[in-house]
């Protein structure tokens, strides 16, 4: 009997740390998986860091695709941030520069970085930035005010389908991370 007792708790056990270790691996292989799903479906139009290259493109000047554009503060951000224009409407192929404006608000250096995504995601390819805050991690002084231009073009291969391409930018603080 208490063999039998001991075979049903070893079991049990071998059951549970299989099930542990299947839930370790999937939550270990999310992230993968996710980046794959969002580069077959164009979910979370994820923004290339870099600046593009200038080229010149043909202007379609027949037309018109309504840029919106979005800002927000992480959590505790202590900033001021906002686009100049919340609206532009943009002729593919013609390069337009944008303007955002940010203020400190406190009487320390604030370190922050802008993450910008796209929507529809599937549009992030044709958005082509060749200037942009985003690029780099922004240091501010104490209640600096500062205008940050982003100067950009819209591929004229950019689906048809689509009148609107929103682009959002969310500031992140990272002073307690950033080495001064």
């Amino acid at each position: 009997m208490a063999v039998e007792g001991k075979r049903k708790h070893t079991g049990l056990v071998l059951k549970l740390f299989s099930v542990t270790v299947l839930m370790f691996g999937f939550g270990y292989l999310l992230v993968p998986i996710y980046d794959v799903f969002c580069d077959l479906t164009g979910l979370n139009g994820k923004l290339d860091a870099n600046a593009e290259q200038t080229q010149d493109y043909a202007v379609k000047t027949d037309r018109i695709v309504m840029l919106e554009m979005v800002t927000a503060l992480n959590e505790q951000t202590p900033l001021i941030f906002k686009a100049k224009n919340s609206k532009l409407k943009v002729h593919p192929g013609k390069y337009y520069t944008v303007e955002f404006y940010a203020e400190n608000k406190t009487n320390r250096p604030l370190h922050a970085r802008a993450i910008p995504s796209v929507t529809p995601g599937l549009a992030a390819e044709y958005l082509e930035k060749t200037e942009c805050f985003c690029f780099t991690e922004q240091v501010f002084k104490p209640y600096e005010r500062r205008v940050m231009p982003v100067r950009f073009v819209i591929n004229p291969n950019f689906p048809e389908r689509y009148n609107t391409l929103t682009l959002a930018y969310t500031f992140f603080d990272l002073t307690e991370t950033s080495v001064n």
